[in-house]
Protein backbone atom coordinates (compact mmCIF):
# COMPACT_ATOMS: atom_id res chain seq x y z
CA UNK A 1 0.00 0.00 0.00
CA UNK A 2 1.66 3.30 -0.90
CA UNK A 3 1.91 6.27 1.46
CA UNK A 4 -0.52 8.49 -0.97
CA UNK A 5 -3.51 5.93 -0.63
CA UNK A 6 -3.10 5.51 3.37
CA UNK A 7 -3.33 9.09 3.33
CA UNK A 8 -5.94 9.47 0.80
CA UNK A 9 -7.80 6.62 2.95
CA UNK A 10 -7.14 8.79 6.24
CA UNK A 11 -8.48 11.57 4.53
CA UNK A 12 -11.56 10.30 3.80
CA UNK A 13 -12.28 8.42 6.94
CA UNK A 14 -11.85 12.17 8.86
CA UNK A 15 -14.28 13.61 6.17
CA UNK A 16 -16.87 10.97 7.07
CA UNK A 17 -16.27 11.25 11.04
CA UNK A 18 -17.02 15.31 10.15
CA UNK A 19 -20.07 14.49 8.26
CA UNK A 20 -21.30 11.86 11.09
CA UNK A 21 -20.26 14.18 13.97
CA UNK A 22 -22.10 17.35 11.78
CA UNK A 23 -25.33 15.24 11.23
CA UNK A 24 -25.24 14.24 14.98
CA UNK A 25 -25.03 18.05 16.63
CA UNK A 26 -27.91 19.37 13.87
CA UNK A 27 -30.22 16.23 14.10
CA UNK A 28 -29.51 15.18 10.71
CA UNK A 29 -30.04 11.42 10.18
CA UNK A 30 -29.12 11.62 6.15
CA UNK A 31 -25.61 13.61 6.85
CA UNK A 32 -25.05 11.40 9.75
CA UNK A 33 -25.70 8.17 7.42
CA UNK A 34 -23.83 9.54 5.04
CA UNK A 35 -20.75 10.08 7.60
CA UNK A 36 -21.03 6.33 8.62
CA UNK A 37 -21.18 5.18 4.95
CA UNK A 38 -17.81 7.05 3.84
CA UNK A 39 -16.34 5.95 7.10
CA UNK A 40 -16.55 2.20 5.76
CA UNK A 41 -15.78 2.88 2.41
CA UNK A 42 -12.56 4.12 3.58
CA UNK A 43 -12.00 0.91 6.04
CA UNK A 44 -13.09 -1.32 2.59
CA UNK A 45 -10.83 0.33 0.92
CA UNK A 46 -7.55 0.18 3.70
CA UNK A 47 -8.44 -3.47 3.82
CA UNK A 48 -7.82 -4.13 0.22
CA UNK A 49 -4.73 -2.88 -0.13
CA UNK A 50 -3.53 -4.29 2.94
CA UNK A 51 -4.98 -7.80 1.51
CA UNK A 52 -3.00 -6.46 -2.15
CA UNK A 53 0.38 -6.16 0.06
CA UNK A 54 0.21 -9.59 1.75
CA UNK A 55 0.14 -11.34 -1.85
CA UNK A 56 3.54 -9.04 -3.00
Amino acid sequence: MGIGDKIQNAAEEAKGKAKEGIGDATNNPDLKAEGKGDQAGANLKQAGENVKDVFK
